[in-house]
């Protein structure tokens, strides 16, 4: 299968209308779909497609089945457009407490939720996050809503770090303080329980395994763009665990919604908006290094 031929689930192709990341309004029903009305305001699920037959389906992981789709990048429909059609499976509603500017950060925050959550993180936990942009800030939030309340925030932008900062995070500068101190120091030495790579970054992901505890977890988050090393002497003695996460699940996606609603997830600061005529401007913006999370209005 290559780019150019329909995906063989959904028979979505090129062109292809973007945006998996996104909330709005419902403006009209289906026949045949009962508890969604006119006017209901939600979040969209849009890992929605698998083939079904495989090994990760039949496990019920269908986010890692090969054939994979969703809304907004290889299914038809995205949310950079006007009008959108997807399951009634697919639709989260939102309480009227939360806006969907907030709303539309309900998937990106569930990514981080979700690895939280495989990392079976309790409180009492120490933890590190490599990399504070969007799922970083939401990997924070979630060690917070699972109990966790001794997190450093590792990263070398100083904007990321400021504005992480400003939610309450404690933060640091891998490229010009000791960041193995830092934790030493924090946790009598005894190192951190969980190290969660929100940076994709090699050097992110060694410096966090040198100061993970024994029967320490990483959580992989991120896709690497270059290999690393892993020494398996050091994995072995520490009986460290390394988890991957991808996607979510329909469960994770309520339990944000619902922190959400209880006010938990601020976005001050860290958001903004664009029109969606600027939506190239966004990505060359982002891809630069300049904001964190840009929201596209579509009128």
């Amino acid at each position: 299968m290559d780019v150019f031929s329909p995906h063989p689930v959904t028979g979505a192709h090129l062109p292809q209308t973007l945006g998996h990341e996104f909330s709005g309004t419902v403006v009209e029903v289906g026949e045949g779909v009962t508890g969604i009305e006119v006017g209901d305001r939600g979040a969209v699920f849009p890992i929605a497609y698998s083939c079904g037959e495989c090994v990760a389906c039949r496990k019920g992981r269908p986010t890692s089945c090969r054939l994979m789709a969703s809304t907004g990048a290889n299914a038809d429909g995205g949310g950079m457009a006007e009008f959108v059609t997807v399951n009634a499976s697919q639709f989260h509603r939102v309480p009227e407490t939360v806006d969907l500017r907030t709303a539309s950060l309900v998937e990106p925050m569930t990514v981080a939720w979700h690895g939280v959550d495989r990392s079976r993180a309790q409180a009492g936990d120490t933890a590190l996050i490599a990399g504070a942009g969007p799922i970083g800030i939401g990997a924070w939030y979630a060690f917070s809503a699972h109990g966790v309340t001794d997190i450093l925030v590792s990263e070398p932008s100083a904007d990321r770090r400021a504005k992480i900062a400003a939610l309450g995070a404690e933060v640091i500068d891998p490229t010009t303080e000791d960041l193995g101190a830092a934790i030493a120091e924090r946790t009598d030495g005894d190192g951190v329980d969980i190290v969660y790579d929100a940076a994709g970054v090699p050097a992110a992901l060694s410096s966090g395994l040198d100061n993970l505890a024994p029967g320490g977890r990483v959580v992989l988050q991120s896709p690497h763009e270059r290999g690393f090393e892993i020494q398996p002497s050091a994995m072995m003695m520490g009986e460290f665990e390394l988890i991957g996460s991808v996607g979510y699940t329909p469960a994770d996606f309520d339990g944000v919604i619902a922190r959400m609603a209880a006010g938990e997830y601020d976005t001050t600061g860290w958001t903004e908006e664009m029109d969606l005529d600027d939506a190239v401007e966004a990505i060359h913006r982002l891809h630069a290094g300049s904001g964190t999370k840009i929201a596209l209005r579509v009128s």
